[in-house]
Parts: structure tokens; sequence; C-alpha cells
């Protein structure tokens, strides 16, 4: 709640201080954050852990790949999770979607925590967490298209952009809650850490998610869904209509997505695992990442309240060109394998991340009209996560192996990519001023 308070102003924005919203406010960051949580736990552990407990059979390099490989695999599934999640909450309502994806989400992360190594159960506990990691995907894949749809379409019109970051804040503050865990796990003695320090975060789940439950089903639906419910209801597959009828949108928001998503694959995953295998120390890494998420929680807040006042367009063209200077950078930072130059990689780059999810959420809703909402956005955010942060560390650690080692390669294809991301931001529409009611 204080810091709902704290962003709250003067005028129109009090607004978001009524009692109401502070509690569809909070209902959207707490919820965000224990399913991210969740989710972003899986990617720590995949660069810290699972080599060494599901793939110890393997050379390290191969170990990792194949660790990315069964992350990228809950990232692939997340557009499942929007698509699934995004029918029933344009069809029936957003809550019942959000409590859902929490519930699934909460048991996958548990069972995660209780499963058994392939030392004692050979490769059935690789199949068993390919399963549990696509389960995490599609309940994630719902979450923040509904957190962010409960904020907005209850906000008032100058504040959407505000209110809809608040289910973005959910993956900063989830990825400080998932680093923290961890890295108080990495203090134990090495043995005891693979074999069940990693474990507790996981199990801590189930009480995360307890609180969010409870916090969640108090909230109110959507008022602009109970507007359109008869109209939601006589569209009987959201999803053939978002292809059909605003496929260009749907392809422009989900390249733009992809540019915050490679910082989050490139710095908090990938970068992750090169520095630490070359000799950095663990806990001080882990310790740093989550110093980058406090920074991307604040870049996060300030970008969605310019977005308020200058547009979506004009914040996150700012960052992604500020992603473009600071990719080669951020490379040999990480190169150097120390953690002084990793904590300036991660800090800056996820705080560049944190401009441009600010208004992302707003961009995404803006784009579709009520009956489609929640497929729209879910598809275009999950799409984007699928391919900006899904691949990005196997296709990091592929292009730092083809090059035998140089990242100069690698720098140039996200540059790239980055720029791919420039067009369609600066092609796409403004969505500050329109009515939500009224779009499409």
């Amino acid at each position: 709640m204080d810091v709902i308070r704290a962003v709250s102003g003067q005028g129109q924005e009090q607004k978001l201080n009524a009692p109401h919203m502070r509690s569809i406010l909070a209902s959207s960051f707490i919820g965000g954050a224990i399913e991210f949580y969740d989710f972003l736990l899986y990617a720590t552990a995949s660069a810290l852990v699972f080599p060494r407990v599901f793939f110890n059979d393997l050379t390290p390099g191969v170990a990792a790949f194949a660790s990315f490989g069964t992350l990228a695999a809950g990232y692939v599934a997340r557009p499942l999770g929007g698509a699934i999640f995004g029918h029933f909450g344009d069809r029936m309502g957003r809550k019942g979607a959000l409590v859902t994806s929490m519930l699934i989400m909460g048991i996958a992360t548990t069972l995660i925590g209780l499963l058994p190594a392939t030392s004692q159960i050979g490769g059935a506990a690789v199949v068993l967490l390919i399963v549990l990691r696509i389960l995490q995907g599609i309940a994630v894949g719902g979450e923040w298209g509904g957190a962010m749809l409960i904020a907005i379409e209850h906000a008032p019109g100058g504040k959407r952009g505000l209110a809809a970051s608040f289910a973005s804040l959910g993956a900063p503050a989830g990825s400080i809650l998932a680093t923290g865990a961890m890295s108080a796990a990495t203090l134990l003695p090495d043995e005891q850490f693979l074999s069940w320090g990693w474990r507790i975060p996981f199990l801590l789940s189930i009480v995360l998610v307890t609180i969010g439950l409870f916090i969640r089903l108090k909230v109110a639906e959507s008022p602009l869904f109970k507007r359109f419910e008869e109209e939601a209801e006589r569209r009987r597959i959201p999803v053939v209509d978002v292809f059909t009828r605003y496929s260009k949108r749907l392809l422009l928001g989900t390249v733009v997505g992809i540019s915050q998503l490679t910082i989050s694959g490139m710095a908090s995953v990938w970068a992750v695992n090169y520095v630490v295998a070359h000799g950095a120390e663990r806990t001080g890494v882990l310790n740093m990442k989550t110093c980058a998420a406090v920074a991307m929680l604040v870049t996060t807040l300030v970008s969605a309240r310019m977005c308020d006042r200058l547009g979506r367009r004009p914040v996150l063209i700012a960052g992604i060109v500020a992603a473009m200077l600071f990719a080669y950078p951020m490379l040999l930072l990480v190169q150097q394998a120390t953690v002084a130059g990793f904590a300036v990689a991660v800090i800056v780059g996820q705080g560049i991340q944190g401009i441009i999810i600010g208004p992302l959420a707003a961009f995404l809703a803006e784009l579709f009209p009520t009956s489609i909402r929640f497929t729209g956005s879910s598809l275009c955010f999950q799409g984007a996560s699928a391919l900006g942060a899904g691949f990005t560390p196997m296709a990091a650690a592929a292009l730092v192996s083809a090059a035998g080692g140089g990242f100069v390669l690698l720098g140039g294809v996200w540059i790239g990519v980055l720029a791919v991301c420039f067009l369609a931001a600066v092609v796409a529409a403004e969505g500050r001023r329109k009515d939500l009611a009224s779009i499409g």
C-alpha cells in the first residue's frame, strides 16, 4: 500500500488512491509479484542449479544449454497460457482467470521443489521438470494480462499507464524475492545447497500463493468487462478475432514487447550463468541481480508516470534506443566475469528494461477492444516473452560458442533485433488519449 501512496499525487491522480483502487492495484502488484517470483525463481535455478542436479552427466557447456532449454519450454508455453486464460477472461471475466492461474503456478512451483534429481530417478526427472515448467508457463501466461486489465479497466483515463504498470511491477518485485531467496540458500555449503538448499525457495511458493489468493479474491470484476459482458458471450473464440481482425496490431505489439524481454534474457539469465561459470562469486552475483531488480522497479514507475504525460510511444522509443546504445558496453562488462562488472551491466541493463516496460502494459491494452483485450494483450506480451526471453539465453550461448568465445557477433545480432523493435514502436499507433470502451 505504501508504494501506491508514494506514486499518488494531486488532482485526478488521487483517484488511484481511493480505497477501491488501492485494493485493485495492490492485488495487481502482489499477485504479479508472487507469480513472477515462481517463474523467475526457475530462471535463476536454471543458471546455477539445474545443470548440476538434472544434467550432471553432460559437459558444463552442454548442461547449461540443456538447462536453458527447459527454461525456454516455459516461455514457449506462455502464449498458450495467454490464449487459454484470455479466452475465459474475455468470455467469463478477468477475476476467475487470475485466481486459477495463481493456483496452477503455486502447485507447479512447489512440485519442482520436491522433484528428485536425475541421480535418483534417471531421465524421468528431466521429463517431470519440463512438464512442471510448461505448467508454470501456462499459468504466468494468464497472469500478466488479467492483472493488468483489472487495473487499467478500473483506472481513470489520464492515469491508465501508471495503473497498468502495477502488473508489470510484479516482475522486478518477484525477481527481488526470487533472487533474494536463492541468494540466501547459496550461503549453505555447496553440497547442501545442491542437495536440498535450492529447494526451500520453491517450497515457500505455497505460502506466498495463499497470501495472494486471500488478496485477489476480494477484488471486484472489471467494470468494462461487465459493460460488454453480453458481447463477450457472443464472441465464442476471441483468439480467432485477434488473428483475423487485429493481426497487424498483434504483430506490432509482440515485436515492441520483445525489446525489453531480450534484456531480461541477456542480463538476468545468460549473464548470470556466464560470469559464475567463469569465476565470479555466486552469492555476490545474485545480490547484484537483486539490486538490478530494484533499479528496474524504480525506472518502471518513473516511465509509467511519464507515459501518461508524454504518450506511450515516445517513452518506449527512448528505452529501446538506450538499450541499443548500451548493448556492447553491457557485453564487455559481462565478459570481465567479475561481480563488479556484472553489477554495472545488470543494474544499468535492467534499469533500461524498466523504461520500456513502464508504458508497455498500457500500450498493449490500448491496441485491442474490450471483448478481446485479455486475449490480444496477453498474446502480444507472452509471444514476446517466448521469443525475446525464452530463447535469448540459448541463442546467446550458441552465438558466443560460434564466435570462439567472442561477443562481437552476439552484440551485432542483439542490436539488430532491437532495431526491428524500434521500427515497430515508430509505426504503432499512440493510445494515450483513446477511450478504452470505444477501441476497435
